[in-house]
């Protein structure tokens, strides 16, 4: 499994806040620990690929009601071996929103985070170690199509609108948004 540009990625990666630096050191020793740490059979965690969407004119991000976790959060998914991360994180949009015209900002990291994933039917608990990019609609922001894996999907203007348990790593993403689109 290739792992040099995951690595090289995450070491220019400069973190905003003291979680995202810790979280930094954890993924880079977890994938020099792990040959496997693109693959969901690692039991113990697997990188993911996920991302920060927002519409065409940069004025609203898009977050999913995710089906097993009951809150809003980022769009994205497993890598499933693959250690492209930008990739996955553009697959997952895609297969979460029904978005077909989309495309990356940039190659760079946007974010970071690593979450515990409690267990769930018979899927023992493990961590999901996401790797976040930023990606925006070229087209039609309204032709979204809810996924199987969502109770919703909703554009967004400001995370105030958000629901208290939605969680710190929406509300370092929109700010880190709003600092580059200002």
């Amino acid at each position: 499994m290739h792992r040099k540009n995951p690595r090289e990625k995450l070491e220019r990666y400069n973190p905003t806040d003291e979680t995202e630096k810790a979280d930094k050191v954890k993924m880079l020793d977890f994938l020099n620990l792990h040959e496997d740490c693109f693959d969901r059979s690692l039991s113990v965690g697997h990188f993911t690929g996920s991302c920060w969407l927002v519409n065409r004119d940069g004025t609203k991000f898009l977050l999913t009601l995710h089906k097993k976790d009951g809150r809003w959060l980022q769009l994205g998914g497993h890598a499933d071996g693959d250690s492209d991360l930008a990739r996955v994180s553009l697959k997952e949009a895609h297969e979460e929103s029904g978005l077909r015209n989309i495309e990356l900002l940039s190659g760079e990291i946007f974010d970071i985070g690593i979450h515990l994933i409690p267990e769930y039917k018979g899927i023992p608990a493990h961590y999901h170690y996401d790797v976040r990019f930023l990606i925006k609609t070229t087209d039609n922001d309204e032709d979204i199509q809810i996924s199987d894996e969502s109770n919703d999907l909703k554009w967004f203007e400001d995370v105030s609108a958000l629901p208290p348990n939605s969680g710190v790593n929406l509300s370092r993403m929109f700010e880190k948004w709003r600092k580059i689109k200002s």
